[in-house]
């Protein structure tokens, strides 16, 4: 596997971490539950260090748009499916866009 590819693996792997924290801090209580907020604090940590693992081999902005996107966009859908949130046509709508935009930065950086 290229450099890059294995980039990409770590940006995965980072919005994946990064997604657990998000969970975990809908049970953490305002940061007053102890096993809930370390899983904040550990998840988020790991995805940022994955990230700057990456960008060394991938461009930041695209990097961190790509991660962003993905995290907004699966979480957001987690929340429809786990949580009983709102799953409306506008905010349906909203993933589309989010997803398209990933792919159009990724497309648009080869």
């Amino acid at each position: 596997m290229s450099a890059q590819g294995f980039s990409w693996l770590l940006i995965a792997a980072s919005v994946g971490a990064e997604v657990a924290g998000t969970i975990a801090l809908r049970f953490a209580d305002g940061l007053t539950r102890p096993l809930p907020s370390i899983a904040v604090f550990l998840s988020y940590g790991v995805a940022i260090w994955l990230m700057s693992l990456a960008v060394r081999q991938l461009e930041v902005g695209l990097t961190y748009a790509v991660w962003a996107g993905s995290g907004t966009a699966l979480i957001a859908l987690i929340g429809i499916l786990c949580f009983n949130e709102s799953a409306h046509a506008m905010r349906l709508l909203g993933f589309v866009f989010i997803v398209l935009g990933v792919v159009t930065l990724n497309v648009s950086a080869r």
